[in-house]
């Protein structure tokens, strides 16, 4: 079992080296994440100019438990829209809390404004 839902901005700042790093990478091997964020992780690192093989060969060095995105995770995912609403969270960041809750985990993000979310069920951790 998962020790934490990785949200997409954690996980790009673990391949960046950026701030936080070292606490997103104390959780490889041992966290989950929801296709949807995976995704968004692939978009990015495509935009940036890396080939779809060494994007893949970079997630799959992670051992992540990706978590489909089916129609029970949507439905709960839509139903963090209002509790999120003033805080600009999209698609991806409800995927990834809905999982979290689903799964009883910490969420662990980058993003500093889920810090500020009051979600039953919901556990942020901040990894900067």
């Amino acid at each position: 079992m998962a020790a934490v839902v990785l949200d997409a901005s954690a996980v790009i700042a673990l391949l960046r080296e950026e701030p936080g790093a070292e606490t997103v990478a104390r959780h490889a091997g041992d966290a989950a994440i929801s296709a949807v964020n995976l995704q968004e992780i692939a978009k990015e690192l495509l935009i940036t100019g890396i080939p779809m093989p060494v994007v893949r060969q970079m997630l799959a060095e992670l051992h992540l438990d990706v978590r489909a995105h089916a129609q029970e995770d949507a439905f709960e995912a839509a139903e963090l829209a209002q509790a999120t609403q003033k805080y600009g969270r999209g698609l991806g960041d409800r995927s990834c809390m809905a999982l979290a809750v689903q799964l009883g985990v910490p969420a662990l993000t980058t993003d500093r404004a889920w810090a500020k979310l009051d979600t039953p069920g919901l556990e942020v951790q901040l990894a900067r």
